[in-house]
């Protein structure tokens, strides 16, 4: 049994406490005895991985989640499942923001991911830099590029801190880790990168409940 999280970009699998990622068209052969468990946030994936492998079962319809929220996509709700207490940041090419208390969703919201803020500054010379990703965000800048970058990544940080009120701040998403050191000192956080396959698998025992008895 394998789990698959199809992403806007990649496809990323998880496999007896492996993870590993692929290009919708550069898939790798898998063992076609085997089920793979997926959810989705982009159709055309969706579509090759179902054309390489005969065994997809969509998890989607299996996810229970107490949420006032509509139209949450299916990845926020897995990394909301597998958190029950405390704020969930997953930080991609957009950032999901969303507060769990006691196993109920209160909300959230999304920020751009920083490779959508640099996307924001192309075609104006002056900025069209790369971020300084070792910019000290203690020190007010003093040049161009770490002002940037200053700029950006410190209103994520205060935006991310301002919500979690005290609460512990668990990362997922490529870029999780990467925001999660600047909080690590003075803030109750961690990176957890199988968050969304820790809310699939809650997912896959409501799909073994459901078809109990079923051969």
């Amino acid at each position: 049994m394998v789990f698959c999280d199809i992403g806007n970009t990649f496809l990323h699998f998880f496999y007896k406490g492996r993870i590993w990622k692929e290009r919708p068209n550069k898939l790798s052969p898998k063992r076609q005895d085997v089920k793979i468990f997926y959810i989705s946030v982009n159709p055309k994936s969706e579509k090759k991985l179902l054309a390489s492998h005969s065994s997809c079962v969509n998890l989607a319809p299996y996810f229970t989640l107490n949420t006032g929220y509509r139209g949450m996509g299916i990845d926020r709700v897995a990394a909301c499942v597998g958190v029950r207490d405390g704020i969930v940041v997953d930080a991609g090419s957009a950032i999901t923001v969303d507060v769990m208390q006691c196993g109920v969703h209160l909300g959230g919201y999304i920020l751009p991911g920083l490779s959508t803020f640099r996307g924001l500054y192309k075609g104006i010379p002056v900025l069209d830099q790369d971020f300084d990703l070792a910019v000290d965000v203690d020190r007010l800048p003093h040049n161009t590029k770490a002002a940037i970058s200053y700029g950006v990544i410190k209103s994520i940080l205060l935006m991310i801190v301002d919500t979690a009120k005290g609460k512990q701040i668990v990362f997922t998403g490529g870029d999780g880790k990467f925001f999660s050191r600047f909080l690590s000192q003075e803030h109750s956080c961690m990176f957890d990168e199988t968050i969304v396959f820790k809310g699939m698998q809650q997912a896959y025992e409501n799909y073994i409940l459901a078809h109990k008895g079923q051969k």
